[in-house]
C-alpha cells in the first residue's frame, strides 16, 4: 500500500480519531502524519497562536515544518466540546502544551478551534484556530442549562 493510502488508512474512522492522530504528529513532529489529517482542499485555513492566517496545505506544511524544526509539540487536547454533524464535526479544545523551561517543564493553555470534515477519504482537518497561550488554566464559563421539574 503507498504511503499516503496508508497513512489515510489510519485516520478513516471518525473525526475523534482524526484529531487524536493530528495531536499525536504534532508530539511526534511527523510533518507526514501530521499532513495526513488534513483535507486536500485549497481553502483549509490554520491560524497558530498569534499567528497568521495559513491559507492552504502548502503554507499550512511550510508553518509545521518550521515549527518542527525547533523540536516537538508537547500537546494534549482536553476539555473537549463538540458540536456533531452528518458531514461537520466541531471540536473546541483547551490544548494543555508542556514548555521546556530552565526550571524544568512547565504547562501553557491554548484554547483551539478544530472543524472536520467528512471526505471520501474519511475524516480530515479543513480547520485549526488557535489562541495565544496562557500559564494558567483559563476556565470555562458556560449557562448552567434550566431544569424544569
Amino acid at each position: 500500500m503507498p504511503k499516503d493510502k496508508k497513512l489515510a488508512a489510519l485516520i478513516a474512522g471518525s473525526a475523534g480519531e482524526t484529531e487524536a492522530a493530528f495531536y499525536q504528529a504534532l508530539q511526534e513532529g511527523d510533518i507526514e502524519k501530521l499532513m495526513a489529517c488534513w483535507a486536500d482542499e485549497d481553502e483549509i485555513i490554520c491560524v497558530h497562536p498569534g499567528g497568521p492566517r495559513l491559507v492552504g496545505m502548502r503554507a499550512i506544511r511550510l508553518a509545521f515544518d518550521a515549527l518542527f524544526s525547533n523540536g516537538t509539540v508537547r500537546a494534549w487536547p482536553e476539555g473537549v466540546r463538540k458540536i456533531e454533524m452528518l458531514a461537520c464535526s466541531v471540536h473546541n479544545v483547551r490544548e494543555r502544551i508542556e514548555i521546556l523551561t530552565p526550571q524544568g517543564p512547565q504547562h501553557a493553555y491554548v484554547i483551539a478551534t478544530n472543524v472536520y470534515q467528512k471526505t471520501a477519504q474519511g475524516w480530515r482537518m479543513v480547520a485549526h484556530h488557535a489562541s495565544p497561550g496562557a500559564e494558567q488554566e483559563p476556565q470555562e464559563v458556560s449557562e448552567t442549562p434550566h431544569i424544569l421539574h
